[in-house]
């Protein structure tokens, strides 16, 4: 026997309030970093003398926090291993920039000699504005 139609309508109210619910879990677990917004052209180059701090995001993003309080995402071409895990790196250039064609090392915790991790290159330094930033 058919369903009468009245009950399919209920039955569909249902299963859109369950999926509605779901995309708001899913926008709930977004963490604010990945809010950014692009606020300027992309950069292949950063001055080491600006740079005020680092925070890696995950495996791929690290912001770049600058003298001035201007925000540099790099997002590196590819996962870089256990850099969220450690969430520190080091780089060797020797110019006074640090540009999207040198390596990043990750860092292993604790530091001891010839433990170093990954070496990962970079990207291009995007200048974004974080969400209450």
């Amino acid at each position: 026997m058919p369903m009468p139609r009245i009950f399919a309508f209920a039955a569909l109210a249902i299963a859109l309030a369950g999926c509605a619910a779901q995309q708001s879990a899913l926008e709930d677990e977004i963490e604010p970093w990945e809010q950014a917004r692009v606020v300027g052209e992309a950069e292949s180059c950063v001055s080491l003398t600006r740079i005020r701090d680092t925070i890696v995001r995950d495996d791929r993003t690290i912001d770049f926090e600058m003298v001035g309080g201007e925000t540099y995402r790099n997002t590196l071409p590819a996962p870089c291993p256990g850099l969220r895990a450690e969430r520190s790196f080091a780089y060797e250039t020797s110019l006074s920039r640090l540009c999207s064609t040198d390596i990043i090392t990750v860092l292993r915790q604790p530091i001891s000699a010839g433990a170093n991790g990954p070496r990962c290159g970079l990207g291009a330094f995007v200048p974004v504005e974080l969400p209450n930033g």
